[in-house]
């Protein structure tokens, strides 16, 4: 077995910094790939009967990398020190809540083999579903791009000539091409102000994003987006029930699942949501219930669960869902390139149709008038 941790940079002189308690703080987090092998490997390791120090130790001699290498030995050395796992982990800053939290309820539960097996399905499952939108939205994006390039020599090169032509006849133009002509004109200062805009509004969103209030604005705009709105609301639903899953598996309570979930998912919706179902459970009310005053959540979600609550079966259903939803997405990612290619077509073809017409226009109206 072999594990390849991925490259860090490390912000200092010497390639390292060192926080207060003398840990070190790598700059580059671990990608999703290497995170599944690290996950799969270590729960091969611990399944095989190698305790979680000597595992530790073996990947690290495994790896050539000395800050890979770096990282696995700050960790083992934690938790030789006393530190519980997930707060090596926690401390190390190369992983998300979702990773050790779950790592946590495998400590807590002594399941930690099982754990890292789901952890490395999640991975695993996240990088199909990266791949399949990469190689869908790849044309597309590379069509938009040449048209974005297209439009630009169109403005700033041929719609001049046109022009040039148009001012030597001194002939009354079309409205159309009038327009046209005015943007080609300005099109510097309009590609200029779209491209501040855009980065603008990029700046904006890494500086608000932690803040609830853009995140709940932000969120709301997201799922009101025809197609893509569904489809994002299908992904956290599937890690929700994924979450839920693993954690009422591993015998948490309801509303230590609740939280530890909340802590998970890093969708504002069901965020809120889950404050909510938590203070109803509190109350009295059953699972299915909060969940049906909260329109994040589909109405064959909340049905099957109410079922799953009647025969005592939560995670068997909370597993059957999460499969179900991936599925969902799986489909409905594949038809995001079927939806897109015909109306990127659509769309260069009026912009282009209608830049051409405008131009040509005048064109044939000269040609008339020099053939009277």
């Amino acid at each position: 077995m072999s594990i390849d941790l991925g490259t860090y940079t490390i912000k200092n002189e010497k390639s390292k910094s060192f926080t207060k308690s003398g840990t070190v703080q790598f700059g580059k987090k671990f990608s999703d790939k290497k995170k599944e092998i690290f996950y799969r490997e270590l729960g091969m390791l611990l399944k095989s009967g190698v305790d979680f120090k000597r595992s530790l130790e073996i990947l690290s001699n495994q790896t050539k990398n000395k800050i890979e290498r770096d990282l696995i030995l700050q960790i083992k050395d934690k938790v030789t020190s006393g530190k519980s796992i997930y707060e090596a982990m926690m401390t190390s800053g190369q992983f998300s809540p979702y990773e050790y939290y779950s790592v946590q309820i495998g400590e807590e539960t002594r399941k930690l083999e099982e754990v890292l097996g789901e952890l490395q399905k999640y991975f695993n499952r996240k990088i199909q579903m990266r791949r399949q939108v990469i190689s869908v939205l790849t044309y597309p994006c590379i069509v938009l791009v040449v048209t974005f390039l297209v439009l630009y020599f169109m403005l700033n090169k041929v719609v001049p000539m046109f022009s040039s032509v148009f001012r030597q006849f001194g002939s009354e133009l079309p409205k159309s091409t009038q327009y046209i002509i005015k943007i080609s004109t300005n099109s510097g200062f309009i590609f200029t102000v779209f491209g501040l805009v855009v980065i603008g509004m990029i700046a904006c969103h890494y500086y608000l994003r932690k803040r609830d209030t853009y995140r709940k604005i932000t969120s709301a705009i997201v799922l009101k987006v025809p197609y893509f709105g569904d489809l994002i609301r299908k992904i956290y639903i599937s890690r929700f029930c994924q979450s839920m899953n693993l954690l009422i598996t591993s015998k948490t309570t309801l509303l230590s699942s609740l939280s530890l979930t909340s802590k998970m998912i890093g969708f504002f919706p069901i965020e809120l949501s889950i404050q909510k179902i938590k203070e109803d459970i509190t109350r009295g009310a059953s699972l299915s219930e909060s969940l049906g005053k909260h329109s994040v959540y589909e109405n064959k979600m909340v049905s099957m669960i109410e079922v799953a609550e009647q025969v005592n079966q939560l995670d068997t259903m909370f597993e059957r869902l999460s499969e179900q939803y991936n599925e969902d997405i799986s489909h409905q990612t594949k038809m995001i390139g079927v939806v897109l290619e015909p109306m990127i077509i659509i769309v260069i073809g009026l912009v282009v149709g209608v830049i051409m017409i405008s131009m040509y226009a005048p064109m044939f109206d000269l040609s008339k008038i020099l053939t009277n």
